[in-house]
């Protein structure tokens, strides 16, 4: 016979029980606990992004992608739903995976954009890996990537290429394909990776959202479409990149915190959260670049083994603001308060190059070091912050960082440079060398030309060329060469590609001369 349930009895049972079977008491029948309904399938085609590898140390590398099955989805969605997706990544020796050698799960998360980021350890060093994903049945691209030679191990060779300045609109990523066909071990990005105007161009490549970028939602967008391109997606799954940015992933020439009377602090410092936060979720970026608010640590340095150290180094975040009153070549420029790294970075880049063992110490960084007579009163690259420029040309005087070079971009065109202690006198010591390369789009189609030694009174000017493509540098024990390529046209989506000229740099012997 069955007991009744009596108001005594239930409350004996206690918490949710109680309340439960109270429930049933009162409405005469039993209470059943409705099913929760399984999680929506996800959309086919999640890996429209491809996937892509980074700051690869002796025994790790970062391997990322994100789930987007509508990548330009104007509310930065990428068309996921909101809850998270478990993805499984594999690492292995061979392209078909037989000899795995990691494997692992992570969760990609909306409030992350569906980015995952896998700081992939325990690797052999100096070796070529392949990586995927796979998230709920749905597989990745497969990519390639590799770690850097052991901390002692002096690599016979290395090879590198520099990107910068590679606007959507401006045309195809040619250079890109040309790239891949020279084999570089790292790619190295140096800023404007994105454009935040709303430009159109006339190539069927227009910005989305067509506007200029003022939300988190607008930078995952661009972010999306840029990752979307099948060049730069191919170079991303072949070669790790080593990433920092310039100012158009945030807005033109942006310094700082910004001194512009015309837009509260509030509202810069909002602007620069949404971007830092879609600029680490589309990057193959470690933890230690995860974003804070208006704030992220991009300045980090990578070593191949005893070959090479290299400085990768953020001239925006903490520059002093620069004026239209400043001149590059007046003394404003030299005031002891303006600076272009801050101090705490170049604290930690001194130190670095004071410290350095390598046989090349190298700067990965946004915008020409040297004194560019072509620039003249332009104060945005380092002739406006001419104490902080000193301070570094100082360090690599003293002998003890060896054979210094400076990458930069930024201007749209190749150069090359000696480093001298004193620009001003042609007679001063040179102290290092810089390559400064083109862009891969941005400004358009030009014709490629070359002009050596293109200003007599400037010396220390080396080369000054135009074209659109890259820089590829092969670095060995005794001499580092610089090979300027440059494609026919951007404006096609395929482009023959050559060399229009080299420069080298003989170990302990600083300056450049002609390959």
């Amino acid at each position: 016979m069955a007991q009744q349930l009596t108001r005594r009895s239930i409350l004996r049972l206690g918490g949710a029980t109680a309340a439960v079977l109270a429930g049933t008491a009162a409405t005469g029948g039993i209470a059943w606990a409705s099913p929760t309904p399984p999680p929506a399938k996800l959309t086919d085609g999640v890996f429209t992004l491809g996937v892509a590898s980074g700051d690869p140390l002796h025994d790790r590398v970062v391997i990322w992608t994100r789930l987007a099955a509508d990548p330009v989805a104007l509310d930065g969605s990428g068309g996921m739903p909101s809850r998270p997706v478990a993805v499984s990544w594999e690492v292995a020796h061979d392209e078909r995976f037989t000899r795995l050698v990691r494997r692992g799960m992570t969760m990609a998360r909306r409030e992350e954009a569906h980015s995952v980021h896998v700081d992939v350890a325990g690797l052999e060093p100096d070796r070529w890996y392949y990586y995927r994903f796979r998230a709920e049945g749905q597989l990745s691209p497969v990519g390639r990537t590799r770690t850097a030679p052991a901390p002692d191990a002096l690599a016979p060779s290395w090879r590198f290429a520099i990107a910068s300045c590679q606007n959507y609109t401006a045309g195809y990523y040619t250079a890109y394909q040309d790239m891949l066909a020279g084999s570089p071990d790292i790619v190295f990005h140096l800023g404007d990776y994105i454009y935040e105007g709303g430009g159109q161009g006339n190539l069927g490549r227009g910005h989305l959202p067509d506007a200029k970028l003022a939300t988190l939602a607008d930078y995952r967008v661009r972010l999306g479409q840029y990752h979307s391109d099948p060049d730069l997606q191919a170079v991303h799954a072949a070669v790790p990149f080593g990433i920092t940015w310039d100012d158009h992933e945030l807005e033109n020439n942006w310094a700082g915190d910004d001194a512009d009377p015309d837009r509260p602090a509030d509202q810069f410092a909002a602007l620069k959260t949404a971007s830092f936060q879609a600029y680490w979720e589309h990057m193959p970026f470690r933890a230690a670049q995860r974003p804070s608010g208006p704030s992220i640590q991009l300045y980090r340095r990578l070593r191949w083994g005893r070959l090479a150290t290299i400085n990768i180094l953020d001239t925006r975040q903490y520059r002093t603001d620069h004026t239209s009153d400043i001149e590059a070549d007046g003394p404003e420029a030299w005031e002891p308060g303006r600076t272009i790294l801050g101090a705490e970075q170049t604290r930690w880049l001194l130190d670095g190059l004071n410290g350095s063992a390598s046989t090349w110490n190298v700067l990965a960084q946004q915008v020409p070091f040297f004194d560019d007579p072509d620039v003249g009163a332009e104060n945005d690259k380092w002739d406006g912050y001419r104490v902080s420029r000193q301070q570094v040309l100082e360090a690599m005087a003293s002998g003890r960082p060896r054979n210094p070079i400076v990458l930069s971009g930024d201007i749209h065109a190749n150069r090359a440079a000696d480093l001298k202690l004193d620009f001003d006198d042609p007679e001063s010591p040179t102290v290092g060398v810089e390559f400064t390369g083109t862009s891969i789009t941005s400004g358009g189609q030009v014709a490629a030309s070359v002009r050596h030694d293109p200003d007599p009174e400037n010396p220390h000017f080396r080369m000054a060329g135009a074209g659109r493509g890259h820089v590829l540098v092969t670095v060995t024990p005794e001499l580092a060469r610089a090979d300027y390529r440059v494609v026919d046209t951007v404006r096609q989506r395929t482009s023959p590609a050559r060399t229009v000229t080299s420069y080298v740099v003989e170990e302990g012997r600083p300056g450049l001369s002609r390959a």
